[in-house]
């Protein structure tokens, strides 16, 4: 979070994996709840730089960065060269996300065995709201939702058995 201000910051946690029959709903999904959470005020956008939802939320924010130029796409990565060990497309998505972020955030130079917890957790502990991508109750993500719950963010869950 850039400003202080938790109120304007929201945070995305979500499955690494999405089943493509239900892609191009929640991308629908996750555009329309950015738009209406700018209309509300946020202008921090914070995603931990994973696959999956982190890079479907990180990907919308930066495409509505056109319309509302005003709004922050915040990365809080778990560690540098976290991308080593993906697919070449995997990581030309995430350089091209990287060099565009108005913000990156490491929270370990090297992989460390909570790395991972530690950037779940910055990224609740700096948002006020958390739009998330969760099916799983036994997951990081799962957690993660549990712990924005217990810290009163409002949550926002974009799974299609959510609604």
């Amino acid at each position: 979070m850039v400003n202080g201000k938790k109120s304007e910051t929201c945070c995305f946690t979500g499955h690494r994996v999405i089943p493509i029959d239900e892609r191009e709903a929640i991308k629908q999904r996750l555009k329309e709840e950015i738009v209406d959470l700018i209309r509300q005020g946020v202008r921090y956008f914070a995603t931990g730089g994973a696959l999956g939802f982190d890079t479907m939320a990180a990907r919308a924010v930066l495409k509505l960065k056109r319309e509302y130029p005003h709004i922050r796409l915040i990365l809080v990565l778990p560690y540098r060269d976290q991308q080593e060990k993906w697919r070449a497309w995997d990581k030309f998505v995430y350089d091209l996300i990287l060099d565009q972020a108005d913000k990156v955030v490491y929270i370990s130079r090297y992989y460390t065995r909570d790395c991972m917890h530690k950037r779940n957790r910055h990224l609740v502990d700096h948002s006020g709201i958390c739009v998330c991508y969760l099916t799983n109750p036994h997951s990081g993500t799962a957690y993660t939702v549990d712990y924005a719950r217990q810290r009163g963010l409002r949550i926002i869950n974009l799974a299609p058995q959510s609604r």
